[in-house]
């Protein structure tokens, strides 16, 4: 399909935000999350690129082909041998930017997804192309596998290829975040950590991941144990304390509390719906940082992609 093929045709697409690593799991692990960024784009003849943003980092998101869904958009037309027509993109973005929230690999996600729905007709683009583009965009699978398929992921790589693992996750696991009001660099985050960790630590959090599947999946009643972790959450505690003091809080109550990511945003994997206003009510009372809580659910759909029949996101 040449560009001209492309006249006016617009996609919807909608993607949740992630949180990755959720403890012990890291770089593997990844939980889709019920807050969405919306977009719709429209293909043209015409060349020519238009973004329009509300929502979310709305004043700091790129208006140009640096944007980061259009060049996710344009990576996967050079992949799949298209060329890049004439476009228009309206978002409203809902996921908070830098807070560990899987913002970047959502914008990678929707892109790649609009792709698809543009040329859905003349090139199948199936799910293992589109977790490979996503992760070779992204640098992990880990964010993009969720945010892609929803649900509970395992990530891996095999033989260079990134694979993935979808599971249902346990209807009493009741996820609540707390999003502070500044940000954390996921690059600075990843230098903190060494390039080496104590065996007696790997092994811990061997363990660990093992039984998160277990406590996500089917006893909810084993979080706490299961998001216990050794490999990174300590050696970034430095460049976000108050993310560690609320976490430390939390556990020491009886919370599963987590680093959301790379943070600096602090998830609770907590085992039921009324258990996440008791741990609002410690987060009140611990610190004195402004946290807006999240009661969320777990996504089980991930990413979508739809014919649009006109409108804004």
């Amino acid at each position: 399909m040449s560009a001209p093929g492309l006249q006016e045709r617009s996609v919807a697409v909608r993607v949740p935000a992630t949180s990755a690593n959720l403890g012990p799991g890291f770089d593997t692990l990844g939980l889709a999350l019920s807050v969405y960024d919306d977009l719709v784009v429209t293909a043209s003849a015409e060349p020519g690129l238009t973004i329009e943003v509300e929502g979310e980092g709305a004043a700091e998101v790129a208006r140009d082909e640096s944007n980061l869904v259009y060049r996710a958009m344009a990576y996967a037309f050079e992949a799949v041998g298209r060329p890049v027509p004439g476009l228009t993109l309206r978002g409203h973005n809902r996921i908070p930017h830098g807070r560990g929230l899987g913002s970047s690999g959502a914008a990678v996600v929707a892109g790649i997804l609009a792709v698809k729905g543009l040329l859905e007709g003349d090139v199948e683009i199936g799910p293992e192309t589109l977790l490979r583009l996503a992760t070779e965009l992204e640098g992990h699978p880990d964010n993009v596998a969720p945010a892609l398929f929803g649900g509970l992921t395992i990530a891996w790589m095999q033989d260079a290829v990134p694979q993935h693992k979808k599971l249902l996750v346990h209807r009493g696991v009741s996820p609540l975040v707390f999003v502070p009001e500044f940000t954390m660099s996921t690059s600075v985050a990843r230098s903190l950590q060494p390039l080496h960790v104590p065996r007696e630590d790997a092994v811990f959090n061997l363990s660990r991941s093992a039984l998160l599947i277990a406590a996500l999946t089917q006893s909810p009643e084993l979080l706490l144990a299961a998001t216990e972790d050794k490999l990174h959450q300590n050696y970034r505690a430095q460049a976000m304390p108050e993310t560690d003091r609320l976490v430390r809080a939390l556990r020491e109550r009886g919370f599963a509390a987590v680093v959301s990511g790379a943070g600096p945003s602090v998830l609770v994997l907590a085992d039921g719906p009324g258990r996440r206003l008791e741990a609002s009510a410690v987060a009140a009372e611990v610190t004195d940082t402004p946290w807006d809580a999240h009661m969320l659910a777990v996504d089980f759909k991930g990413g979508t992609v739809k014919e649009h029949a006109g409108g804004t996101a």
